[in-house]
C-alpha cells in the first residue's frame, strides 16, 4: 500500500551557511526515531504505511520523516530523512513515501505552528473516523485532553497524491491540533515532537475507552460542557511539561531494551 515518490524535480541546491549535523538537529532525530520505535511497540502503526515528520531546528523550511519501505520498529537516528517543501531529499538515505510527503510537506508550509505531525491508522482511532457523527462523545477523562481541538475531514478524498489534497488537508485542520480523517485515519499536530508524541498516545486511549464502553450496549454519559471545557484547560496548562517528561520516559524504556534506536 505504500506508494514511491515520484517527481521529476531536479537535485536540491543547497546553500547553507548552517550545518545539518547540529546538537539539536541530532535531537530531534533521535526524539523522532524514539516516537517511531514506541509506536511501533504499541501498535500504533500499519504496515510501513504511516509517518511522522518534524520540521528541523533552525531549518523551518526542512523537514525530518521516516524513510520508504521501513517499519517503525527499524527506525534509528541516522535513518530518518530530511527533505524539503519541493519533495528533494537533503540529507539521508532513500526516499519519502508519497503520501508522506504530499501531506506532511504541504502541512508544514501552509502551517508553520505545526513543529511536528504524526499520522497514524492506528486502530481504535482510526475505528472513531468510521462512524456516523463527531468522533468524540466527551465522556472519559483522558478524551477531554482533545475538547475544542479536534477537527474532521468528512470528505475521504482517496489517497494524498498530490500538492492539492495535501493542501485541502491543510486547510480542514485549520487552528486545530487533531485531524480525524473520515474512512481513513488521523493526523495529530503539535508544535514540537514531544507534545506530539503525548496527544498521539492518549488519543488512541481515549478512543479505545470509549470504544470499549460503545461496546457494552448501553448509553454513554458525556460530560456536561462547561466541565468540559475547563478539564481541558486544566489538561492544556501542564502539557508541555507533562509530555516533555513522557517522551524522557521513552528514551529511558528504549535505552534499556533497544538502544540502538540512538545510532
Amino acid at each position: 500500500m505504500a506508494h514511491e515518490l515520484n517527481l521529476t524535480k531536479g537535485q536540491p541546491a543547497i546553500l547553507r551557511n548552517v550545518s545539518l549535523d547540529t546538537e539539536e538537529v541530532w535531537q530531534a532525530r533521535v526524539d523522532l526515531a524514539a516516537c517511531l520505535r514506541t509506536a511501533a511497540k504499541l501498535g500504533l502503526e500499519e504496515g510501513i504505511c504511516n509517518h511522522f515528520s518534524a520540521v528541523v531546528p533552525g531549518h523551518p523550511d526542512l523537514f525530518l520523516v521516516n524513510r520508504l519501505g521501513w517499519a517503525f520498529q527499524e527506525a534509528t537516528a541516522s535513518s530518518l530523512l530530511i527533505c524539503d517543501f519541493e519533495g528533494n531529499v537533503v540529507e539521508g538515505d532513500g526516499m519519502p513515501e508519497a503520501t508522506a510527503f504530499f501531506i506532511h510537506a504541504r502541512l508544514h508550509k501552509m502551517s508553520p505552528r505545526v513543529g511536528a505531525a504524526f499520522h497514524t491508522h492506528m486502530p481504535n482511532a482510526t475505528a472513531l473516523s468510521m462512524i456516523e457523527g463527531d468522533p468524540f462523545v466527551w465522556a472519559g477523562q483522558t478524551a477531554l485532553k482533545f475538547y475544542g481541538r479536534v477537527a474532521v475531514d468528512e470528505n475521504y478524498n482517496g489517497l494524498a497524491l498530490d500538492e492539492s489534497e495535501g493542501d485541502r488537508i491543510a486547510a480542514v485542520l485549520g487552528d486545530k491540533d487533531i485531524l480525524f480523517m473520515r474512512n481513513h485515519g488521523v493526523m495529530v499536530c503539535a508544535p514540537n515532537i514531544a507534545e506530539a508524541w503525548d496527544d498521539l498516545y492518549y488519543l488512541e486511549r481515549a478512543a479505545e475507552v470509549q470504544i470499549k464502553a460503545m461496546s457494552t450496549g448501553r448509553s454513554l454519559l458525556p460530560v456536561p460542557d462547561h466541565i468540559a471545557a475547563a478539564a481541558a484547560r486544566q489538561m492544556r496548562e501542564g502539557d508541555p511539561e507533562s509530555a516533555r517528561m513522557h517522551l524522557e520516559s521513552l528514551h529511558r524504556v528504549l535505552g534499556q531494551t533497544v538502544p540502538d534506536y540512538r545510532s
